[in-house]
C-alpha cells in the first residue's frame, strides 16, 4: 500500500469514495446529505491524501494544514490498517498536535481515534444541526 498526496486528476475518484463511505457508515443521516460537490469544494483549500494499492484507492484523508486539522478520513477497506497509515502519514508531516471533529453517533471512528492516542477536548453542536460532535486532539508523537 502506498500513501501519497492525491493528484488533481484523482480528486473525482476521491469524492466518489467519500460519498460511498459516508452513505454506508453515517446511517444516522439521509444519504442525500453526502454530496460529491462538498468534498471537491473543500479540496480546493485542503491537502488530500490517498492510500492506494494496485491502482485502487483504499482510503482518503483531507487535511487543513493552517490549523493542523484533519477534516476527513474515509476508508473503503476498513480494518486493514488503511486509516492508520493515512493518519500516520499526515502526522509525520506536521509540528504540533493534530485535531479533528467526529460526529457523536460515529462510535467506530471514536474508538479508532482513541486507539491512536486522541483525547476529547470539547463537545459541541453546529448551529442548525441536530448532530453533536466531539473535538479530538492528539499531541505529537515523540
Amino acid at each position: 500500500m502506498e500513501v501519497r498526496r492525491a493528484r488533481s486528476d484523482e480528486l473525482g475518484a476521491c469524492a466518489d469514495l467519500y460519498v460511498r463511505v459516508l452513505s454506508e457508515t453515517f446511517t444516522w443521516l439521509p444519504p442525500e446529505r453526502h454530496r460529491r460537490e462538498d468534498f471537491l469544494r473543500a479540496a480546493r483549500e485542503e491537502e488530500t491524501y490517498l492510500a492506494v494499492e494496485y491502482r485502487a484507492i483504499l482510503g482518503i484523508a483531507a487535511f487543513y494544514r493552517p490549523q493542523n486539522f484533519l477534516h476527513s478520513l474515509y476508508v473503503d477497506a476498513r480494518g486493514q490498517g488503511v486509516g492508520k497509515a493515512l493518519l500516520d502519514h499526515i502526522a509525520a508531516t506536521i509540528d504540533g498536535p493534530i485535531s479533528l471533529k467526529v460526529q457523536a453517533p460515529n462510535l467506530r471512528a471514536q474508538a479508532f481515534y482513541r486507539r491512536e492516542g486522541f483525547q476529547c477536548t470539547e463537545h459541541g453542536r453546529d448551529p442548525g444541526s441536530d448532530i453533536a460532535w466531539l473535538r479530538l486532539v492528539r499531541p505529537p508523537k515523540s
